[in-house]
């Protein structure tokens, strides 16, 4: 069995005695297929011996009982071992979506969703071909070959030498047009994902393609790719179009030296009639199984390279994971102390600049933490040595210029990643040495980009809770209760894909609500509001200090209004803490904090002046 294909031996066990089962009625099967030959040799020579008719239609009879059993146990071996392959499908699938859940935010920068979609549809299904129909096939072969050759042998040696050679070369043909059909089927399945993408995001973007006036352009492209795709799928119909005759051409090969030879035998009285009657139809009966050895070859050739990028996906080991020996939280006494102590990180090798993607990992053994900002631009560096305290019931403030690693504070405090030095503490101890699932029990975190479920409204909100009173109750502090009020089905209202029937400022206030219906001891905002208008934006913050007063709470944001009453404003600038304090003493120190307000002081009297 290769690599690929051994990944699978795991997930039989708890399906042992199906297997057993299901292999046990393929052989039953076979032998009461195997009979029937016997059986209309024995009938053709009593017949040619004038034997009494009774003797004969026992025999007939027996043909027919075997028949029924034969195909009984067939049907029970697809039934057993066709749904074996279903629930090991069910149990791949599931442990590949429960392992996707662990893996950080850097792992799906590297992987696109598309492929991860591919591993999980048609790689899962290769995989499930070769776990029960492969496995169904190959041993009907192998048994049906090892009992049928040896009772064509027993006939006639030369005769089934000669009935076999064609059939030989059947797999042979199988798994070279196989292959071919293979290549050219994953390129038809390949041109179909371009083509499916191309026609979503043209409808999805489809006022976009009417604003610039692209209806042309775009119609022009999905018919030159919709082309090639019926190209391709004509590649595919001539190498179908081969397959067939092929098999036909050599099993009537076959049966064509067999009358040729077996004729002359006969004539000869050096085999009888029945007994090649009962030859033929064993030939005939050892078409398919060699047929299928090609096929069979072929789908195990496509479940161990699938089954192989399916693997690829589960070696991946999550970089933030529950510690060995995790510590307890200890009981909120009125919000969470939330500290940074020196904290540094960094892009992967590569993404210099702020270029790439943030992706957790270590420092190299032995290679020195950069110092200043050429160093900081040349290795990717976010953070560095980033330290201060929010108090418990604090709101802090993080601001700086884009770039400056706000959203990275924010998602360090849920430990969506790890520093590569220093460490982030909840009420003293160290975020790494707590359970994930605790840690993040007690923070609400609202992301920069919003994302919501093709679920309800209430569903939407309510993830982490059961309360539908602390759904509502969020819903008014973010100011989305009135528009819930105003749908027909209310918080039953189902949201299209990615909330798509919602502006940009509702669905921000959808994730805002969704933070604080958990009652959280944390509450993480990481430029929330920018999509809601001045007067909601008020409205929000309004309830908002009522409903985080005793909660530790981080807010990002570019606007004044919502960070100039926080008790603790952190200003970064280029990854590093450059000022910090209230609003009134950073602004009198005329530093970072006060060009960042003016900056945009002034870019609203230019919005204000047309």
């Amino acid at each position: 069995m290769s690599g690929g294909l051994r990944a699978l031996v795991p997930y039989y066990r708890p399906y042992r005695g199906m297997l057993a089962a299901g292999l046990g009625l393929v052989l039953v099967g076979n032998v009461f297929t195997l009979v029937i030959p016997d059986f209309l040799r024995r009938g053709i020579d009593a017949i040619g011996r004038g034997a009494p008719v009774r003797t004969v239609a026992w025999l007939g009879a027996a043909i027919v009982v075997a028949a029924i059993l034969g195909g009984a146990a067939r049907f029970g071996m697809r039934q057993i071992l066709n749904g074996l392959s279903r629930w090991i499908e069910y149990d791949i699938r599931n442990a590949l979506f429960r392992h996707l859940e662990t893996l950080e935010q850097a792992f799906y920068h590297r992987m696109p969703t598309g492929e991860i979609m591919a591993r999980a549809t048609n790689d899962l299904s290769a995989v499930r071909m070769a776990a029960g129909p492969a496995i169904m096939y190959l041993t009907e072969t192998v048994s049906r070959v090892l009992v049928a050759v040896p009772l064509m042998a027993r006939i006639d040696p030369r005769l089934t030498a000669l009935g076999l050679a064609p059939l030989v070369l059947m797999p042979v043909a199988m798994v070279a047009l196989g292959r071919t059909i293979h290549r050219r089927f994953e390129a038809v399945q390949e041109h179909f994902g371009t083509m499916t993408t191309h026609a979503h995001e043209a409808l999805s973007g489809v006022r976009v393609v009417r604003a610039y006036r692209q209806e042309a352009s775009q119609t022009a492209r999905f018919a030159a790719l919709n082309a090639e795709y019926v190209r391709r799928n004509v590649r595919l119909a001539r190498a179908y179009g081969l397959l067939f005759p092929s098999v036909t051409f050599l099993g009537g090969l076959g049966s064509v030296l067999t009358l040729w030879f077996g004729s002359d035998l006969v004539i000869r009285g050096q085999v009888t009639l029945g007994d090649y009657v009962a030859f033929t139809t064993y030939l005939v009966i050892l078409v398919w199984p060699m047929i299928a050895l090609g096929w069979v070859i072929n789908l195990f050739q496509r479940a161990s390279a699938s089954m192989a990028r399916i693997q690829q996906i589960l070696a991946e080991r999550p970089a933030v994971a529950d510690p060995a020996t995790p510590r307890d939280l200890p009981a909120a006494t009125g919000g969470r102390r939330v500290e940074f102590r020196d904290v540094w990180y960094r892009y992967p090798l590569g993404a210099a600049g702020g270029g790439g993607l943030p992706a957790a990992g270590g420092t190299p053994a032995g290679e020195p933490l950069a110092a200043g900002p050429q160093r900081s631009a040349e290795r990717g560096w976010v953070l560095e040595g980033v330290t201060f305290t929010a108090e418990p019931g604090q709101v802090v403030a993080v601001v700086g210029a884009t770039g400056a690693g706000k959203t990275t504070v924010a998602e360090l405090v849920p430990r969506l990643m790890d520093p590569d030095r220093g460490e982030v503490r909840l009420d003293g101890v160290p975020v790494r040495e707590l359970r994930l699932a605790a840690l993040r029990r007690t923070i609400g975190f609202v992301p920069q980009e919003t994302f919501l479920f093709s679920q309800s409204i209430g569903e939407n909100v309510g993830m982490g809770t059961d309360d539908p009173g602390a759904v509502v109750a969020a819903a008014r502090v973010a100011q989305l209760h009135e528009m819930v009020d105003a749908f027909p089905e209310r918080y039953d209202t189902v949201l299209g894909e990615r909330g798509v029937n919602l502006s940009g400022g509702q669905k921000q206030r959808t994730a805002i609500a969704r933070a604080l219906a958990r009652d959280p001891d944390v509450v993480v905002l990481d430029d929330a509001l920018s999509a809601v208008d001045t007067h909601t934006e008020a409205e929000i913050l309004r309830g908002l200090k009522r409903e985080l007063a005793g909660r530790t709470a981080f807010i990002i944001s570019h606007r004044i209004t919502a960070i100039r009453d926080a008790d603790l404003i952190v200003v970064l600038d280029r990854g590093r803490v450059v000022e910090s304090g209230k609003h009134a003493a950073l602004f009198e120190r005329r530093g970072v904090y006060w060009q960042l307000l003016r900056r945009q002081q002034l870019e609203e009297e230019l919005e204000a002046a047309g």
